[in-house]
């Protein structure tokens, strides 16, 4: 065993002209969740627990697109999803749709820890949530006002909005970009995600992620973030949380495909997630975040930048941005 590890993302695809103080606020936010996690993890914490808790935080905190700050349906309503995955059994749960759960990640946990099922969605999910007694807020807690500005830019443009967290003074409703989501013109490129990965000083993986989506979406659309394989995948090698253009990560199975390239053909982490990002995206813009059970820690994106951190039980720490 090389000891515990631990990685966080906030999304990738960062709009290369975000302001100074922006890239601050996302680098203390991310060293906050670091060390949270550190501090579970020295008091012997599973794998499982710390991702939950780590993911919690960074739900609670506005600055990026999950639980509270989500990006807004076409409709101006949040519709929130989370998913969890727990390494050494394979056990799981997911939840999409969810418009008044305070922590979606905990519900996830919740799917999987106390039902049947490994997935609940929308009216279903809200209903087992008010029956395991998590706490609710109304749906006008998520919605911030600067998600109220960029939703508006976004219906003018006519377009899904990616980067929903460029200041509005940056932003115009004519902007032309090349870049294409299922062969639709989509504006600005920088989604943020937040994900957690995992492994313990007992080997013993766990991934968890969890999204409000993209700015104007439709209702109803789901994305990678709870979708076991393609967001999130942990087991008994690696655990595994993606960001990014969510069409081309499902496309891919991008979480999972780490894993397989590491039991198939018997790659090392750094190198499955080099070959899974140049080799599985096809045109698709991501990241994603991955630990393996011998305690190595990787994160890989083709993007501008994505908002990252690690830490290493030997004491290794970064928090970053850029490439």
């Amino acid at each position: 065993m090389g000891g515990w590890a631990i990685a966080v993302h906030g999304g990738a695809g960062v709009d290369p002209n975000l302001p100074l103080q922006r890239q601050e606020d996302a680098k203390m936010l991310l060293t906050r969740c670091l060390d949270l996690g550190i501090h579970a993890l020295r008091s012997n914490c599973s794998a499982i627990d710390v991702v939950e808790l780590v993911v919690r935080e960074l739900e609670t905190d506005p600055l990026f697109n999950s639980g509270r700050g989500s990006a807004l349906t076409e409709e101006g309503t949040v519709e929130m999803e989370a998913s969890i995955m727990d390494g050494p059994k394979r056990r799981c749960g997911a939840v999409s749709g969810l418009t008044t759960v305070k922590n979606p990640i905990s519900l996830a946990r919740l799917v999987m820890d106390k039902s049947p099922h490994s997935y609940l969605a929308f009216s279903g999910a809200e209903k087992f949530a008010r029956e395991q007694g998590v706490e609710l807020e109304c749906n006008d807690y998520f919605v911030t006002e600067e998600n109220v500005g960029m939703l508006e830019l976004a219906r003018e443009a006519n377009s899904i909005w990616l980067d929903y967290r460029v200041p509005n003074e940056k932003c115009s409703a004519s902007v032309e970009t090349p870049l294409q989501m299922n062969g639709l013109p989509i504006s600005v490129y920088a989604p943020e995600t937040v994900g957690c990965v995992v492994v313990d000083s007992e080997g013993r993986c766990a991934a968890a992620t969890s999204t409000g989506g993209l700015m104007n979406k439709k209702i109803g659309r789901i994305g990678d973030s709870p979708l076991i394989g393609s967001g999130t995948y942990a087991c008994g090698v690696c655990g595994v949380s993606c960001t990014g253009e969510g069409e081309a990560i499902i496309r891919g199975t991008l979480a999972r495909e780490v894993a397989a390239v590491m039991e198939y053909k018997g790659l090392g982490l750094q190198e499955a997630v080099n070959y899974v990002i140049e080799e599985r995206l096809d045109e698709g813009k991501a990241g994603l975040i991955a630990v393996s059970s011998n305690g190595e820690v990787v994160c890989g994106f083709n993007t501008t930048g994505m908002f990252r951190g690690c830490a290493t039980e030997d004491g290794f720490m970064e928090v970053g941005i850029w490439k």
